[in-house]
């Protein structure tokens, strides 16, 4: 059994195979680490780029699209090692990449999973804005990183180069146990994509393990490779999805708490949109609570088969006031004005 398998989800990202591949074949260490290219039914000549051009790298061939969860599990189901590294295609390495990910895992039994500082491949001193230097939740289950907040991302100056313990870790580039990720029963495939990370890390917390951010490796993260930032598509599912996470996640006071105040913003968001005559986005955000009522009784079993897991609350890491109206209402827009307090 090999020890590291270094998986990338490919659906017609033949252009980064061919950008990134190279980087990453050169700083993987093939000797324990194994690069595994899953397919999610391309129609753009990813495979046979890969046959022709490196033939010692292992494929898996999916029959379609399964979005990222659904593909990962299948893709995960298939391979055996000691760690997973879900790595994005659109991803460039560094030299040494790897290292500090797994002598910070092997060193600590207690972390469950880990992920490398993120930085923006269009714009080297900056933060990335997927994945950053690690992610938080807020009081109301709002997602926020550190060096990222909603629209300002910061550069990196140094200001988050130590390790510590985060809430939750970017499938962008995570590196986790296998043992783990399938005892905890792997990515949620109804998100599809986008979050299902932080469920999977919020079930990990709450089965007593850590997530980890360890700024000694970085990655360049071209992002929006798959869903631009525009895309209604993309508003749709990160409104659907925080609302599963939350009911999935959260202990029953907090969450009817919770989904009322929730329910709230979310009506000041479409008219947020409507004013700015995004229309697409308005109708998104609509659907995606439509689709949340109608996946209830999913999210009912869902929430029974966490909780049955579950060994505490695996609430650390969270900030306990709201980053919306820190951000929007006292304009402080970086991680180390917000008075973050850990647990």
């Amino acid at each position: 059994m090999i020890k590291i398998a270094v998986v990338i989800l490919n659906w017609n990202g033949k252009h980064f195979l061919e950008k990134f591949l190279p980087s990453l074949i050169k700083y993987t260490d093939t000797s324990k680490a194994e690069i595994v290219v899953a397919d999610s039914a391309s129609t753009d000549e990813s495979m046979n780029f890969i046959r022709l051009n490196y033939p010692g790298i292992r494929t898996l061939q999916l029959d379609k699209n399964y979005g990222f969860a659904g593909g990962y599990n299948k893709a995960l189901a298939q391979i055996e090692a000691e760690y997973y590294v879900l790595l994005n295609s659109d991803i460039e390495v560094t030299s040494g990449w790897l290292d500090p990910l797994e002598e910070f895992m092997d060193a600590d039994q207690s972390v469950a999973a880990c992920m490398p500082k993120i930085k923006d491949y269009n714009h080297p001193l900056r933060f990335e804005y997927a994945g950053a230097a690690g992610g938080f939740l807020d009081i109301l289950g709002y997602s926020f990183c550190r060096g990222r907040i909603y629209d300002t991302v910061e550069e990196d100056k140094g200001q988050y180069d130590y390790s510590s313990e985060v809430f939750w870790a970017t499938g962008a580039c995570l590196f986790i146990r296998a043992r783990l990720f399938n005892q905890s029963g792997g990515l949620d495939e109804r998100f599809f994509a986008h979050m299902e990370e932080i469920d999977l890390c919020w079930r990990l917390k709450k089965m007593g393990f850590k997530i980890m951010y360890i700024p000694q490796s970085t990655v360049y993260h071209v992002g929006g490779g798959t869903l631009p930032q525009t895309n209604p598509f993309k508003t749709y599912l990160n409104f659907r999805n925080n609302l599963f996470l939350l009911y999935k996640n959260l202990p029953t006071i907090r969450l009817v708490i919770t989904l009322v105040a929730r329910m709230a913003l979310d009506g000041l968001s479409v008219i947020k949109f409507l004013l700015s005559r995004h229309y697409r986005d308005a109708l998104a955000v609509l659907k995606a609570h439509l689709s949340f009522y109608a996946a209830l009784s999913y999210l009912r079993k869902a929430r029974r088969h966490t909780n049955s897991i579950s060994v505490c609350g695996g609430n650390g890491q969270t900030y306990k006031n709201s980053i919306v109206f820190n951000y929007f209402i006292l304009k402080r827009r970086t991680f180390n004005k917000i008075g973050f307090i850990r647990k």
